[in-house]
């Protein structure tokens, strides 16, 4: 018997069970303003994963003329215009815009990307589609200024490819077991206090976006800490500061001369892992930094 009904957070067996009116009420809204793509694979069920779920999604509308593909991204909102100042967006892409505040910008700001959205509506007659996740505004900003001088093929396929990372992101957040990989960075660091020979435990390690602005902080316990994870990294700069001073004037350690150290670095993989391993004494320190995936 069909499930008419489903829970808040199906498994995906119970989307396979589900009869048609569910399955779609459930991942209807999965591509933007766009039923039709869950429609257009709910007789290929049962689904022998969410992977293969999201692949046969993309199948449906990469296999669309180019009209109904242009009509698809134009269901978009543009990044920062006017519907996300006026709050008239689905709430997946409230959400997703509200992370880097693009309903609240600035004047100057704002003109920059109403200036961006009119150059590349005009170019190729349809919003410009980023899975903002995955970016801090600067970079949004500079894929959006570079795409701009491609032609339609290279950003219809472009396009289709954002779509693709923006809609496994929102399957993720519908399904309970979903099971897809590669969602989610991280950025992790493990602190050895080289003149005890021991874990550097007291040390406050906070991690800053290129603007300064605090984004995490925690402290190192003896088994490393992880600052970031959950969630695709935001590509851009960072900066790991060590409260070295602080660390250096607890007891049974020895006072130096460093006092909050920074250290700078970039993400440009949103799903990979960023592990440092650090080593600090009183007047010096040494970073090695790997990249996961």
């Amino acid at each position: 018997m069909p499930l008419r009904t489903l829970p808040a957070l199906p498994t995906l067996a119970q989307l396979n069970a589900a009869d048609a009116a569910a399955f779609l009420d459930h991942l209807g809204g999965v591509f933007e303003h766009a039923p039709w793509v869950a429609a257009a694979v709910v007789g290929q069920r049962p689904f022998a994963s969410t992977d293969a779920l999201h692949r046969a999604m993309l199948a449906a509308v990469a296999a669309c003329p180019e009209e109904a593909r242009v009509a698809l991204f134009n269901g978009h909102p543009e990044l920062a215009g006017a519907a996300a100042r006026l709050g008239q967006m689905t709430s997946d892409s409230v959400r997703e815009q509200g992370g880097l505040a693009l309903g609240a910008l600035d004047a100057a700001d704002g003109a920059r990307w109403d200036a961006l959205n009119a150059a590349y509506r005009a170019r190729f007659g349809f919003p410009f589609i980023l899975c903002i996740k995955r970016h801090t505004r600067a970079t949004a900003l500079a894929v959006f200024e570079a795409r701009l001088a491609n032609d339609l093929a290279t950003e219809l396929a472009g396009t289709l490819a954002e779509i693709g990372r923006i809609t496994r992101l929102r399957l993720a957040e519908r399904i309970a077991d979903h099971g897809l990989d590669g969602l989610h960075g991280s950025v992790a660091a493990h602190v050895l206090d080289s003149r005890r020979g021991l874990p550097a435990q007291g040390l406050r390690v906070a991690l800053h976006d290129a603007d300064g602005a605090l984004l995490a902080a925690s402290v190192e316990e003896g088994c490393g800490l992880t600052l970031l994870a959950g969630a695709p990294l935001r590509m851009g700069r960072y900066e790991l500061r060590l409260h070295l001073g602080d660390y250096h004037r607890q007891p049974g350690t020895a006072a130096g001369l460093l006092d909050v150290v920074p250290i700078a670095f970039a993400i440009d993989a949103p799903e990979a892992g960023y592990r440092f391993t650090l080593s600090v004494a009183p007047w010096a320190y040494s970073v090695a930094c790997t990249r996961e995936g």
